[in-house]
């Protein structure tokens, strides 16, 4: 699974959910349950962004050590989750006014919790660092011009060629335009290949096919308040139109119809396409195994009217119930500092969400996608981001199949998008 899709949550069956609600409730730390007077304590719960289990365990270690030896009066109480049923766990705190103190989110989370009153701002904690972090982290994680997360993360996608594909077809500089994209896929499909990976099932978050694409072509998923899409714009058009067309000539798989974010079972991973559009870090050695090193070429986000990515900031969020927001608003503000997020960096694999950051790696793919990271947009949080992506997504598939023209199954899923919204207001 690639990283950045831990906004893509498996659900769990009907009958767990009195059982999640239960943990959940009899888990959580807010307050000072359980401790003395004299000394309060922050619960967090943090999640494996660091996979290696060792590693996870030694680093976060450190930070309750080194917290706890700079707060003498705090006590730092740790608590993993696992992804598995994360949002089930979380809504379910939320819902009883309980949980931890301090969690970790992403930017789609995050304006569902600040609706219902779960989150509480930390505009103070961010405002002396606020200048020191990249373009995408603190806009990421903010509502409506209010800080909700301190970012300790950054995600980030970038273009990913197969040399030898691009070779085998004649091709010496790997496309970085729409318009050489277009060029190419004549000379890629002469050669027996087809020219950029996409991956259309309804699992597959738009995050990492279609909004790019939407982003490229100067539109937006949301209108600026938020109460309306405006997908189905003429920016909308022309990014569907081009996907439309690229599938059309065999320029994409066929299979992308069916194919999820996962680039070991793609076409691309297999050695049957030139070029993929939102690859992260870890597809690299994932394709290498297959394809070796020497063929690996990554690339800057593409170009359409903007040069545009996606990657988006891990933050950690403030419980609006926490009875220590004095304590937990510390506890963010240190683990904001290069000295706690440049080994996070290194032990996770992510990259620092700081300008200043500190990198130690000399491998010059790193260095590609770290270059990435200035084109990178998080999304557009809203609290309804996820149905809309459903809608969208069952719409661009019905174009991809030839039930509909883009304008119509683009204004088809902007009046889904917009009734929904007009319900939420």
């Amino acid at each position: 699974m690639k990283p950045m899709l831990f906004s893509t949550v498996r659900r769990i069956a009907a009958p767990l959910t009195a059982l999640v609600l239960a943990a959940a409730l009899s888990s959580c730390g807010g307050g000072d349950s359980g401790s003395s007077d004299s000394k309060k304590s922050v619960t967090l719960w943090m999640y494996p962004v660091i996979a290696d289990q060792a590693a996870s365990d030694a680093y976060w270690k450190k930070v309750e050590t080194d917290f706890e030896a700079a707060n003498s009066g705090i006590d730092l109480k740790l608590e993993m989750q696992p992804w598995a049923n994360r949002e089930e766990k979380v809504a379910a705190a939320f819902s009883g006014k309980k949980g931890p103190d301090v969690l970790l989110m992403i930017p789609d989370q995050i304006p569902q919790y600040v609706k219902s009153g779960s989150l509480e701002p930390i505009d103070d904690v961010v405002a002396p660092d606020k200048d020191k972090f990249l373009p995408a982290a603190i806009p990421g994680l903010s509502v409506d011009g209010k800080v909700y997360g301190a970012p300790i993360y950054h995600t980030v996608t970038s273009t990913m060629y197969n040399k030898t594909v691009l070779a085998k077809a004649g091709i010496t500089k790997p496309p970085e335009t729409w318009d050489e994209i277009k060029a190419a896929a004549p000379k890629l499909k002469a050669a027996g290949f087809a020219t950029l990976d996409y991956s259309a099932a309804p699992e597959a978050t738009l995050n990492l096919n279609f909004y790019p694409l939407l982003w490229q072509a100067g539109g937006k998923v949301f209108a600026d308040d938020g109460k309306s899409v405006t997908f189905n714009q003429a920016p909308g058009l022309e990014a569907l139109t081009f996907l439309k067309s690229l599938y059309d000539e065999g320029a994409i798989p066929k299979t992308a119809i069916g194919a999820s974010n996962v680039v070991a079972d793609s076409p691309f991973g297999k050695g049957q396409v030139a070029m993929a559009m939102t690859s992260v870090p870890a597809d690299v050695a994932t394709v290498t195994k297959t394809w070796g090193a020497a063929n690996v070429e990554i690339g800057s986000p593409l170009t359409g009217k903007k040069q545009v990515g996606f990657g988006l900031p891990g933050g950690l969020v403030l419980n609006a119930a926490s009875d220590n927001v004095d304590a937990s608003k510390k506890f963010l503000s240190f683990m904001m500092q290069p000295a706690q997020l440049d080994p996070l960096s290194k032990a996770s694999g992510f990259y620092s969400p700081r300008n200043d950051a500190k990198s130690e790696s000399t491998d010059p793919n790193a260095a590609k996608f770290h270059d990435a990271l200035q084109y990178a947009v998080p999304g557009e949080p809203n609290a309804s981001a996820r149905q809309v992506m459903s809608f969208l997504s069952t719409e661009i598939q019905a174009v991809l199949t030839g039930k509909k023209q883009p304008q119509q199954a683009l204004d088809d899923a902007a009046k889904q998008a917009n009734d929904l919204l007009s319900r939420q207001r």
